[in-house]
């Protein structure tokens, strides 16, 4: 930048050389380049002229601007300086005057100060005055804010002035309207039907007013309890509305009314400190609240309860549940109000009993109605004519089926506590999954063992009830073993997702199973020791009626026998419909076989001897069970198994029992022998 400032041959450098720079110009250039370098400096020396015109038009103008403003100012502080002293001089007048009328008023401030101070005093007089007339013109107007308002403004002056003479009247005025003014809100304190807001105040009101807090709450709760002891006595006389309008009445009165009391005795006492109670209030205040909540929402449950039972039987459970849910969800809303008392247990358990009651309602129904069934089976037996009554199978299957489709309408009947819109939840609650399985217990297996005894009942050999009701029901019990009770216990395993096979307080499947099973095979030797002795009445008063020592040669099969035939044929006819023909064992050893009863020399001659004599309508099986009887060890009244071949033999083993301890007995002439044979 130097360098460039000290250059001659450079024409914005000060000293610059035009003669050199000519010089080199014209050594080094073309002559095109010198034209041109010509026209550029031509070119840059007229816009400079140009520049330089404009620069100095400029700060001429601005020059003459200046040089006017200058004149213009001297002319202007000429007048300012004038107007300044005149301004002191007057400022100097208005300090001297000022002067004068504070000397001359200073007595008149301070006779005004002290009107003042009277003025003052004379208003507060004619506050106090004043007071009692417009304190109860406040009462009557029902402003009780203003007027206890007005006595708090008061109140200090009284008490301090109270004793003088000109005060007592206005004070003992005060006290009277105060007092009145007390029992008009606690009136409207313990009045039923006020918000929370209007309590709130109220009470405010009250210890604005002196009154004790603690004996305020206490008397709070009072006439609460009185007012919701109102509402229960309401609600017991309800009689004629449903479940919903029930609970919602309750809704609206009851509970709303104990949320307000709550809500209200919080804000007053609780909320806020106390200064003059004890320092054990806010605790003492919280228990007694406390016991106020439960004491009343046991009542009312117990209400509840009662209306549930009632309910029993009568309408749609669904909409029992309805109204129990919503005052589910109500409880659960007071349960951030009242924290201390688990209202939401508390709607659980109305819930779970409402679920127990109506499982025992249902139990009733299904033991009327299996009660109903065994009646109907019990006369259709009685009745029976082949032409107009339905079969055995028939009884056994309307039996069965008719028990096992109603227990299955039951449990889907209970299945409405678990449905997920309800805001209970049964299976999450440890009582309510207790309730759950208490459906599986106490209304499905309860009910199997009610079948199981009811069965039991029949199996006396001294009952009046006709033998064939005992093979219906031995047959009934044998289908329940066989597929009732395990439709059933996985029925009601998977309706309400109970893991019984984990459990082991739960009854197993295979235990009802195998009671049932013990029935079946009760009532059916039972069947077969009636039938039997039913033949064997038969045969004792044959042979014991008959005079063998003075009979005439048989000619044929006598009556009594054909007709043990008959009715073992009828027996046969019955069991084929019902059980499977069956198999014996094997015949038993030789030992066995020597123990039978022989009244001819071989068995071939029994045999032809039991042909010769058996009619025609006698078939092969009975033959050829009878003559096994004469081959084998016989064990009279041993159980049986489920199968036609089972039964039939059983009653015929106890019927020739009986003939051989007749025949046993009696002493046979010839002929007499003969027809025993």
């Amino acid at each position: 930048m130097s360098d460039q400032a000290g250059d001659p041959l450079n024409m914005d450098c000060s000293n610059f050389d035009a003669d050199r720079y000519l010089e080199r110009l014209l050594k080094d250039y073309s002559l095109k380049q010198i034209m041109d370098t010509e026209a550029n400096i031509v070119k840059d020396t007229q816009t400079l002229h140009s520049d330089m015109q404009t620069l100095v038009y400029e700060n001429y103008n601005k020059f003459i601007s200046a040089t006017d403003t200058i004149r213009k100012m001297k002319t202007d502080f000429k007048k300012m300086e004038t107007e300044m002293n005149l301004l002191a001089s007057n400022m100097n007048s208005i300090t001297a005057f000022s002067e004068q009328i504070t000397g001359t008023l200073q007595d008149t401030r301070q006779q005004l100060s002290k009107l003042s101070g009277k003025h003052s005093l004379l208003k507060r007089l004619q506050f106090l005055s004043t007071l009692p007339a417009k304190m109860k013109t406040l009462i009557e107007e029902e402003n009780y804010v203003q007027a206890v308002q007005d006595y708090a403004h008061a109140q200090k002056v009284l008490e301090q002035y109270g004793s003088q003479p000109s005060f007592q009247g206005i004070q003992e005025d005060c006290l009277a309207i105060v007092r009145e003014m007390k029992e008009r809100l606690k009136g409207d304190f313990q009045a039923a039907g006020q918000s929370a807001q209007c309590l709130t105040r109220t009470g405010e009101l009250l210890l604005q007013l002196g009154e004790k807090p603690s004996d305020l709450a206490k008397e709070m709760l009072q006439s609460a309890n009185q007012r919701l002891h109102e509402q229960i006595v309401m609600l017991q006389d309800q009689t004629d509305r449903d479940m919903i309008e029930f609970v919602d009445l309750g809704l609206d009165g009851f509970l709303k009314d104990l949320n307000l009391v709550v809500s209200s005795y919080k804000d007053m006492f609780l909320t806020k400190l106390i200064e003059q109670e004890r320092d054990d209030f806010t605790e003492i205040a919280t228990e007694d609240l406390n016991q106020f909540v439960q004491k009343n929402m046991d009542k009312y449950m117990i209400l509840v309860q009662d209306r549930v039972e009632a309910e029993m039987g009568r309408g749609d459970s669904q909409v029992m549940l309805r109204a129990l849910d919503r005052l589910h969800r109500r409880l659960l809303a007071m349960g951030n109000l009242c924290r201390s008392i688990d209202m939401s247990k508390t709607g659980i358990e109305i819930v779970i009993n409402a679920a127990h009651q109506l499982c025992k309602s249902h139990f009733r129904t299904l033991k009327e109605h299996f009660g109903d069934r065994m009646s109907s089976v019990r006369l259709a037996l009685v009745t029976r004519s082949d032409t107009t009554t339905p079969s055995f199978s028939e009884l056994i299957s309307n039996l069965y089926f008719s028990t096992v489709e109603k227990v299955k309408g039951v449990l889907q009947d209970l299945l409405v506590f678990l449905q997920p819109e309800w805001s209970f939840n049964l299976k999450s609650n440890y009582k309510g999954s207790l309730c759950v399985d208490g459906i599986r217990e106490n209304l499905l297996v309860a009910f199997i063992h009610h079948i199981i005894e009811i069965m039991m009942s029949f199996c006396s050999v001294n009952s009046s009830s006709p033998p064939n009701l005992l093979l219906v029901l031995s047959k009934t019990c044998l289908e329940m073993d066989q597929v009732g009770i395990h439709s059933l216990m996985s029925l009601v395993d998977d309706l309400y997702e109970i893991e019984s096979e984990n459990s082991a307080t739960l009854t197993h499947e295979s235990e009802l199973c195998a009671e049932m099973r013990d029935a079946a095979q009760a009532l059916l030797d039972t069947y077969v020791r009636m039938q039997g002795l039913n033949i064997s009445q038969m045969l004792r008063k044959s042979v014991e009626t008959r005079d063998w020592l003075n009979c005439l040669e048989p000619r044929s099969v006598r009556a009594v026998m054909k007709r043990v035939v008959e009715e073992l044929n009828s027996i046969e006819g019955i069991l084929t419909g019902l059980y499977d023909s069956g198999t014996r064992t094997a015949a038993s050893s030789d030992s066995s076989r020597k123990t039978h009863f022989s009244l001819s020399a071989t068995k071939q001659t029994f045999r032809s001897n039991w042909s010769t004599y058996t009619p025609s309508q006698l078939e092969s099986s009975f033959a050829s069970n009878i003559h096994r009887l004469f081959t084998e060890r016989i064990e009279i009244f041993s159980s049986v198994e489920f199968s036609k071949v089972s039964i039939v033999t059983g009653i015929i083993k106890i019927s020739l029992k009986t003939l051989l301890e007749c025949v046993r007995l009696r002493t046979f002439s010839k002929f007499g022998l003969q027809q025993i044979q």
